[in-house]
């Protein structure tokens, strides 16, 4: 007598995994090995996922903390889609390194608006989590005395500023939407003359993934989110799921991390991925779920994404084989 498989529905969020910064990322680290050969280094994680950067590794990436890691080279130095302050390019330049700056087109446009709020004459009011690579980035496009970092509700209600008629904000790319709006709030009550960004500053997949999470998690019994601990978006994703009605919802980098004693019982479970997590490994998740389960395979989909960010102009005129694409895309 064989054993008689429990059913399960998955249900399987679109969009989910990469969106167009990471996507622009990878494939400047891959087109530049390609141009200039192998060692590439690459200042932090390109992206958050360990996956990711040790494909890159295996390829000929170095990746380093700092810039006085590398050597003497005539080789490459690429920054992370998370943004840089403005004294890491400087220091490249003093150190004579070529580098390219893989920063998203999107964290670029927050440098811009908080650059555009000081020339206005407004103090910046930064929106976002302390220690992100892309708060020290932001933070560091201007001198320290313009800028202030608010984490969350309760710093929005005690801030006290020099000129509360003289105040910008902008946010953090990769936050909860929800949470945002109420550190938003609290500041406009505080401060009517708060000035906005020219646009919103959280970027369109951290809220197209957060929206189709809370359209899946209504009824689940749980949620997976495919991502790295360090991953902003990824674990913002947990926090939505619990909040929009899942009953457990956690982070998993792969499919050995599912625990799967708690999921036996299950009869709906959610799974997405944060921007940084690759396809192949929500796949893996699939087919572990296909094997120990009478599974139906449900797509939950609001929006399709078709965003494309131009590499930087010295990678443009190398081109990627199918098999480089299959890498930079996530499904192999």
């Amino acid at each position: 007598m064989t054993d008689t498989k429990q059913k399960l529905e998955l249900r399987l969020c679109g969009p989910r995994g990469f969106c167009a910064g990471v996507d622009r990322a990878i494939q400047m680290v891959v087109l530049a090995l390609k141009k200039y050969g192998a060692p590439v280094y690459v200042r932090h994680e390109i992206v958050h996922n360990r996956y990711v950067v040790e494909g890159l590794e295996q390829q000929g990436a170095i990746f380093v903390k700092e810039l006085d890691e590398i050597p003497p080279t005539d080789q490459p130095v690429i920054f992370s889609a998370h943004g840089v302050p403005r004294s890491v390019p400087e220091n490249a330049e003093k150190l004579n390194l070529h580098y390219l700056d893989a920063t998203c087109p999107l964290v670029s446009k927050v440098h811009k608006q908080a650059i555009r709020h000081i020339r206005q004459g407004h103090h910046v009011l930064l929106i976002g989590h302390a220690g992100h690579p892309e708060v020290i980035g932001t933070m560091g496009q201007v001198d320290a005395s313009e800028m202030t970092l608010i984490e969350d509700v309760l710093q929005a209600q005690t801030y006290e500023p020099r000129d509360a008629d003289a105040l910008g904000f902008v946010t953090q790319t990769t936050l909860s939407v929800d949470d945002t709006a109420e550190v938003i709030n609290a500041l406009t009550k505080r401060f009517p003359n708060l000035q906005a960004p020219a646009a919103e500053s959280i970027c369109y997949a951290t809220t197209n993934r957060q929206e189709v999470v809370k359209l899946a998690a209504k009824g689940a019994d749980y949620f997976l989110i495919v991502g790295a601990p360090n991953s902003s978006n990824s674990k913002r994703l947990v926090e939505v799921a619990t909040r929009a009605g899942a009953k457990s919802s956690v982070l998993v980098q792969k499919a050995a991390d599912i625990p799967w004693n708690e999921i036996k019982n299950a009869k709906a479970v959610g799974l997405s991925a944060g921007a940084s997590a690759p396809e192949i490994l929500v796949n893996e998740i699939i087919e572990a779920f296909r094997e120990r389960f009478d599974m139906s395979l449900n797509l939950v989909e609001t929006v399709k994404e078709d965003e494309e960010f131009l590499v930087a102009r010295d990678l443009r005129d190398t081109e990627l084989t199918s098999q480089d694409m299959a890498f930079v895309n996530g499904v192999e």
